[in-house]
């Protein structure tokens, strides 16, 4: 059967769905098509209960080098009609980084190279970072007069704090894998060469774990950056009732008191 992408590959394996940006001539660039695939992509993952963790990579030397210039151009030539970025945003982007966010599996970006842009937005979105030593991040949006968008004013807030993330916003300045890991944007740092391996493996890590719990835990997280305390207490209470009736958690109990490794559905 053929893929119903054209911009993107996809392979579901042993819990996990890779999915890979397939632009490599344009450094994986968003254009219309890649967004409706990547979104449709991600619904997909939301609904297939066989999928448990999704894995994200790039094709080719980078892995998203942000919005497709090339496709827009029209809006700059004389006579053209001004792009409306809200519009833009609220129709394309913004649904694909909620879906992210709010998809109760784990995200993981395999980050093979440069990450600009809304590209970068987009590894900041997923839930870990693993990246080649030779990968790198940008905010390019102030070098073209806009704003830092999908979510990264808020995700890099999260990670780097205030005076890292306006620094890399205002700057855009190179941001090496390295430099990365050492501020907390991504987890590890392998060579070019390991990349494709240590990400699957632990995206099969996470996939064979209780995909409940995991689902649970990211929605805590996610709440906890806007709440008080009394009301993240509130709600970890309502989670973890929720949590304790799942077939994982009694799978897990079962384990431990019989020493011996669990074997979790994801349900």
């Amino acid at each position: 059967m053929s893929s119903p992408f054209s911009t993107l590959t996809v392979e579901s394996a042993r819990g996990v769905l890779a999915v890979t940006l397939n632009r490599p001539d344009a450094y994986n660039a968003f254009n219309e098509q890649m967004s409706v695939e990547l979104a449709a992509a991600f619904k997909n993952a939301q609904r297939d209960d066989a999928v448990r963790c999704v894995l994200l990579t790039g094709a080719g030397k980078a892995f998203c080098a942000g919005q497709d210039l090339k496709e827009i151009e029209g809006s700059y030539q004389d006579g053209g009609q001004p792009l409306d970025f809200g519009a833009h945003l609220r129709r394309r982007f913004n649904p694909l980084v909620s879906r992210i966010r709010t998809l109760e599996k784990p995200v993981i970006a395999a980050v093979n190279g440069v990450a600009a842009g809304a590209g970068a937005s987009l590894a900041f979105a997923c839930d870990l970072r693993i990246a080649a030593r030779t990968a790198y991040f940008t905010m390019a949006f102030a070098g073209i007069g806009l704003v830092p968008d999908s979510a990264a004013t808020l995700t890099l807030l999260q990670h780097v704090g205030y005076s890292k993330a306006i620094e890399l916003c205002w700057l855009g300045e190179k941001l090496g894998a390295e430099e990365a890991a050492r501020l907390g944007l991504v987890n590890k740092v392998v060579e070019p060469e390991q990349l494709a391996d240590a990400a699957r493996e632990l995206a099969e890590r996470l996939a064979a774990m209780p995909t409940r719990a995991l689902g649970l835990t990211k929605r805590a997280l996610n709440k906890a950056w806007v709440e008080s305390l009394e009301d993240q207490l509130e709600y970890e209470a309502f989670l973890q009732q929720t949590a304790g009736q799942t077939s994982d958690h009694r799978e897990g109990v079962r384990a431990f008191l019989e020493k011996r490794r669990p074997k979790f559905s994801g349900t």
